[in-house]
């Protein structure tokens, strides 16, 4: 699998179900989500590709705790000896000492989730393991050893404790899963636990200054993103 480019510092690895992002930092690399279990090998040889060495990964954040995002994050960690940073409120159900909220679905994403989960069964997955949170990430906590200032802006209802990441100079923005893409088209991403505290969340990070914005799923938005973000109308997507 061969990272695809997005910005000088920002390459992203497209996968069937959530993609990784791979962040260039001052001294080494940071990995924005781990992909579902089993995706460890993908994501080591793309850090191979670039250049890099397990030890090069400073930190994995993950944005929410759903089986794409952080799936492969114990065997990443196993592999690197890196830190793991996500929001506050999901850190109990990446540690596993709790378990995820079911999302609240409307009919076209019942059918939409169903097919998800029949072909994640079918592609015979390997167990979720969990792995401690090391760093909770809170609204307005900013990252350290990034090579641009990061602002983490907490955006429940995707989770109640899902983060987005914004990249304040470059105009960068991974906005988690409360923004998805299809054909270009920016929408409201399904399998909300609080559908209407989602709607609200897109049009907190659509009023923030952005070019690219890098969904987890669908295709990035490489300019004009925050132009793209407002003309959207999430309160009538997955209806």
């Amino acid at each position: 699998m061969e990272p695809i480019q997005i910005t000088s510092a920002v390459r992203q690895l497209t996968f069937p179900v959530g993609h990784v992002h791979i962040v260039r930092l001052a001294d080494g690399y940071a990995l924005v989500d781990t992909g579902v279990p089993g995706s460890a090998p993908a994501i080591l040889s793309a850090l191979e590709q670039l250049g890099a060495r397990p030890g090069d990964v400073r930190q994995i954040v993950l944005k929410h705790f759903h089986l794409d995002h952080a799936g492969s994050a114990a065997d990443l960690v196993a592999a690197t000896g890196t830190r793991v940073l996500a929001g506050a409120q999901d850190a109990p159900f990446i540690s596993g000492t709790v378990p995820g909220p079911e999302p609240v679905h409307t009919p076209e994403e019942r059918r939409v989730h169903e097919q998800a989960l029949a072909g994640l069964a079918e592609a015979g997955l390997p167990p979720l393991k969990h792995v401690p949170v090391d760093v909770e990430l809170r609204n307005g906590d900013t990252l350290g050893g990034w090579a641009e200032p990061v602002r983490v802006p907490h955006v429940p209802g995707h989770t109640p404790g899902s983060i987005a990441l914004h990249l304040t100079s470059s105009g960068v923005l991974f906005p988690g899963d409360t923004i998805a893409t299809v054909e270009g088209r920016p929408l409201l991403g399904p399998f909300n636990v609080d559908r209407e505290e989602a709607i609200a969340t897109f049009r907190r990070l659509a009023a923030l200054e952005v070019g690219t914005v890098c969904v987890p799923h669908g295709e990035p938005l490489l300019k004009d993103g925050g132009t793209a973000l407002r003309a959207a109308t999430p309160e009538s997507d997955w209806l």
